[in-house]
């Protein structure tokens, strides 16, 4: 079984090489995908990170949610913890750079939401499998916000990031639903 710190650097690798006119196309149908699902028509309240590239692009999303009157919040990670809270936004300039290039929420200028007020988060990730199990970033902060959260999970995907297998650790848990630019993969 590969080492997920090898799959890490593989992954970012392979997306990196996505030409801008692809990568600005499947965000789109990604995006376009997930607003015809049930869990984001019924969610009032959404979670999702602010993207980097080459992550799907959540920028058009997170205004088409402000369009539709949903509520947006997005991660504060919490170092020292390894834990994060949610914060609603209403604008783009509630945002600052924190470490690795980030964007967080500024927390004077934004009111933390409960998780049990969430509906639906938006789990970010470098691969999963059709299982919906995903391999992140390394720092663990969503399986441990995860761990506890009753309400939907949704993962937004580029076809190359779905993969046949991870290894998989007890504390892993499954989103319910993957969106990739050629399907929309419920999971059980």
């Amino acid at each position: 079984m590969t080492s997920k710190r090898f799959l890490r650097t593989i992954l970012q690798q392979d997306l990196q090489k996505k030409p801008q006119q692809q990568y600005e196309n499947q965000s789109t149908q990604i995006a376009t995908r997930l607003f015809k699902t049930e869990e984001w028509r019924d969610a009032t309240t959404i979670a999702i990170t602010i993207s980097r590239t080459p992550e799907v692009d959540t920028y058009p999303i997170i205004r088409e949610a402000w369009e539709a009157g949903k509520t947006i919040v997005v991660p504060k990670c919490h170092k020292e913890t390894r834990t994060m809270t949610f914060h609603r936004i209403q604008s783009f300039e509630q945002l600052e750079t924190v470490f690795f290039g980030l964007l967080e929420p500024i927390v004077s200028q934004t009111v933390e939401v409960h998780k049990s007020k969430i509906d639906l988060v938006i789990v970010p990730g470098l691969g999963y499998t059709s299982k919906g199990y995903r391999i992140g970033f390394g720092g663990g902060y969503y399986d441990r916000f995860l761990s506890d959260y009753e309400g939907n999970t949704i993962s937004l995907a580029f076809p190359e990031q779905i993969i046949p297998s991870l290894p998989l650790e007890p504390h892993d848990i499954p989103v319910k639903k993957l969106i990739t630019s050629e399907e929309v993969i419920g999971i059980d």
